[in-house]
Order: structure tokens, then C-alpha cells, then sequence
């Protein structure tokens, strides 16, 4: 990948930090594509609806929020967990290239899709010369 996305910041995938709630803080799994129209990021964020997210843009830095809403059926006892119970959490800094205010997010099945588009190039301006 080249210069459109820094390194992300460096939690571990599997040691969550712990939040003021109380609640681990996981970085969620993220899929990076680049074509020439820009780039789409697709995080994994089971359980967050799109109330839940907080998505901000500050100083080139887009940072991801999301809340997980625990949910238990009443009068029923955890026998297993498969995956650990937390938010999400995951910042990028934006390359120069890329148009801050185009872009776009969309939450499917569980999948944030952020669609970041390119800059539109500023071409030179032609200045026409008027006669009398």
C-alpha cells in the first residue's frame, strides 16, 4: 500500500485496553482496498448498530468509535462465549489525496464500509484575454 493510509495506531488485536466504562476495547478487524477513485475501508464491528458508531475527522485523523449493546435473553445462563463482549476503537490518518468532505460510511450485517474518495485534481485555471 502506498502513502493513502498511515499505520493505524498500535493496540494488540487480542489484549483489549480497558475503557472508562469498564467494558475491553477491542481494534476492530479492518480490510483495506485502493483503486484509482480512492480507498474503502470495511471494519468488523459485530453488535454495533449505526446509533452506536462515532465516526470523526479531525486534523486528517479518522477515528472510529463503536458501542456495543450487550444483549441477554432474560432467565438464561452464558454456557459458551465465542468472542469477547466490548467496543471498537480504530484511528487512520488520511493521506492529502484524499477528499474529506465526499466521504461516506455504511453499516451492513455487522460491516462498517467507509468509502473515502480521491481529491478531484485542481487544474490550472486559463485566464481568457479580452480584446477592445
Amino acid at each position: 500500500m502506498n502513502d493513502q493510509l498511515t499505520k493505524p495506531e498500535t493496540k494488540a488485536e487480542s489484549t483489549p485496553a480497558e475503557s472508562r466504562a469498564r467494558v475491553p476495547v477491542y481494534r476492530p478487524l479492518t480490510d483495506i482496498v485502493e483503486t484509482d477513485d480512492g480507498v474503502s475501508l470495511m471494519l468488523e464491528m459485530p453488535g454495533v448498530g449505526a446509533d452506536d458508531l462515532d465516526i470523526s475527522l479531525e486534523r486528517r485523523v479518522l477515528t472510529i468509535r463503536g458501542t456495543v449493546r450487550i444483549f441477554r435473553p432474560e432467565n438464561v445462563e452464558l454456557a459458551h462465549l465465542e468472542y469477547g463482549e466490548g467496543d471498537y476503537e480504530r484511528a487512520f490518518t488520511l493521506s492529502e489525496d484524499l477528499d474529506p468532505e465526499r466521504i461516506e460510511a455504511e453499516l451492513r450485517n455487522g460491516v462498517l464500509t467507509l468509502s473515502l474518495p480521491r481529491a478531484e485534481q485542481k487544474l490550472p485555471k486559463k485566464i481568457a484575454v479580452k480584446t477592445a
